[in-house]
């Protein structure tokens, strides 16, 4: 009798991918910068964190005109961080722990010094000119449309040599690539393929909105409720230079070449766009595209119960039944949770970010709790910042070294650290906290380990409980495992009115570890507190 196999979850469903900036991670040779082989030394700390997967922003050979978002080589490794080697033994030893292991791929620019680009800039009638979209100047004379760089100024750059404009959507170090050209295509999907015959186990898709343009190139849109705060790109809105309907079946063309490999290979899509339009790049049932268009929403949103609760209830209401949702807290791009609401309800988010209905990531040094860090003028890297000074871009306090113990440098480096370090870190390291009981890295730790030891955690389904004031609470229930979440945003105690089955349960988890204050059917919150509480034993 032929046995039949059980189905099962694909890992990037129910497991906690972990993201890492290789530069600030841990450095193995006192250059002062993070490396593939001090990540390696790490993942010790990474399995006994309990996270599935680590995602590594860009690692590949790169003028780092934007820190390796500019790749001049596309299957290579920087020096900085190490060769092909390291990498190939990074993925190994990633798997040996059971582990998985995602690179960032960056499809929509390349680095002016790649190949590609110098042959393409080499004259008009290069085989590689339409590699990249050049344009002739628009009548009269000038950029041949109104496009603004997401770093400021036009996203048009003279090329003196050959009489025309190219297309940067970033820096002018960042030419876009023209996916319209099936030699482009063709040459990007290769570069999957090779990583994933090399064992990778998927790829955080950088700007996937951005890679196909609007035919014609017409003007975008003035943007109406454009304010001063703002940075330039947002005098126009991006309807032409983004979103293009023809970037799904080249998503769906990635996802099929993903799906031809074994192992359940993941493709996470960089999105940021609002519900109804980021639900169309999970594809269709018969033809998938990324399994996890990253949702943004939690980062920079109101942090209100009212307001939450309604975010999260039409976002999870917009999953097509063949998805599943995913959530963040932050990023390299965006301030840390602990900046934006305090250390305090940073607590709370890990409960709300470990509990909700979907796939996690966690930024690496948020499980410590790491809030702004202030970066000396003289020591500012972000050319975001350097292009706009002081209008809020500059995304070095989220990328600062990670803090390992009390010892010089904080164990990142034996060398000068590329960017300084969290202000307090002689007591806000891992090695201060990992056997702490109160600490955030317990927290993180033991949220995570419920989420392994719980299927209505990581696989069960989510339902709003009724709620006012200050607090959010949630139900999450897989068969008979089933959970009540009560989170309090505010201040000051707030009480609650128990279900039924939760009254008289266990309280698997307090972010404060304090005694729970339940009277009868009346659950009182500490201020700042969030609870895990599971039904009373039969």
């Amino acid at each position: 009798m032929t046995e039949i196999a059980e189905p099962h979850e694909p890992w990037w469903m129910t497991g906690v991918i972990y993201q890492i900036y290789p530069r600030s991670f841990s450095d193995s040779n006192a250059d002062g910068i993070g490396d593939l082989r001090g990540i390696e030394q790490r993942l010790g700390y990474l399995e006994s964190l309990g996270v599935d997967a680590i995602w590594l922003s860009p690692i590949f050979p790169s003028p780092m005109a934007d820190f390796g978002y500019d790749v001049a080589d596309y299957t290579g490794v920087d020096p900085l961080f190490g060769t092909l080697d390291d990498l190939d033994t990074l993925i190994a030893a990633v798997h040996a722990r059971g582990m998985k292991l995602i690179l960032d791929y960056v499809p929509n620019h390349s680095s002016s010094q790649h190949p590609w680009f110098l042959e393409s800039r080499s004259s008009r009638n290069n085989p590689k000119r339409d590699w990249y979209i050049w344009r002739d100047p628009a009548p009269g004379g000038g950029v041949p449309n109104n496009w603004i760089s997401d770093f400021g100024g036009s996203s048009w750059e003279w090329d003196e040599a050959t009489g025309q404009y190219y297309l940067h959507a970033f820096l002018k170090e960042q030419p876009d690539l023209n996916w319209r050209n099936p030699e482009v295509r063709a040459a990007m999907i290769e570069v999957l393929r090779f990583w994933l015959d090399r064992g990778v186990d998927g790829f955080r898709m950088d700007v996937l909105w951005h890679i196909i343009k609007a035919q014609g190139l017409p003007d975008n849109p003035i943007n109406p409720d454009y304010h001063y705060g703002m940075g330039q790109r947002d005098e126009v809105l991006q309807t032409n230079s983004t979103d293009q309907p023809e970037v799904h079946e080249i998503a769906a063309e990635m996802r099929r070449l993903a799906d031809s490999y074994a192992g359940d290979r993941v493709l996470i899509g960089e999105i940021y766009l609002p519900t109804p339009k980021l639900m169309e790049y999970y594809g269709t049932a018969e033809a998938p595209e990324v399994q996890q268009p990253f949702n943004f929403q939690l980062i920079g949103f109101p942090w209100t119960a009212p307001g939450l609760a309604k975010l999260i209830s039409e976002y999870d209401a917009a999953i097509p039944p063949f998805g599943w949702p995913n959530w963040v807290l932050g990023n390299h791009d965006r301030p840390r949770i602990a900046d934006r609401v305090g250390e305090a309800q940073a607590r709370i988010a890990a409960m709300l970010l470990l509990t909700l209905r979907g796939a996690p990531t966690v930024y690496y040094g948020d499980e410590l709790g790491i809030g702004r860090v202030e970066i000396p003028p003289d020591r500012v890297q972000d050319p975001a910042e350097l292009r706009q000074p002081g209008i809020g871009l500059n995304r070095d306090p989220v990328r600062t070294p990670m803090p390992w113990d009390g010892t010089p440098n904080a164990g990142f480096t034996s060398g000068e650290p590329w960017l300084p370090l969290n202000a307090d870190w002689k007591t806000r390291n891992v090695a201060a906290q990992i056997d702490a009981p109160g600490s955030m890295l317990t927290l993180y730790r033991r949220l995570l380990a419920l989420r392994r030891t719980h299927p209505a955690l990581s696989l069960g389904d989510w339902r709003l409980s009724p709620c006012e004031g200050d607090v959010l609470a949630y139900e999450r229930q897989h068969a008979d495992d089933r959970l009540l979440i009560v989170l309090n945003l505010g201040a000051r105690p707030q009480r609650v009115a128990a279900p039924a089955w939760a009254v008289g349960g266990t309280v698997m988890l307090s972010t404060l570890d304090s005694a729970p204050m339940l009277n009868g059917d009346t659950l009182t919150l500490h201020p700042n507190e969030g609870l895990i509480i599971a039904p009373k034993a039969a």
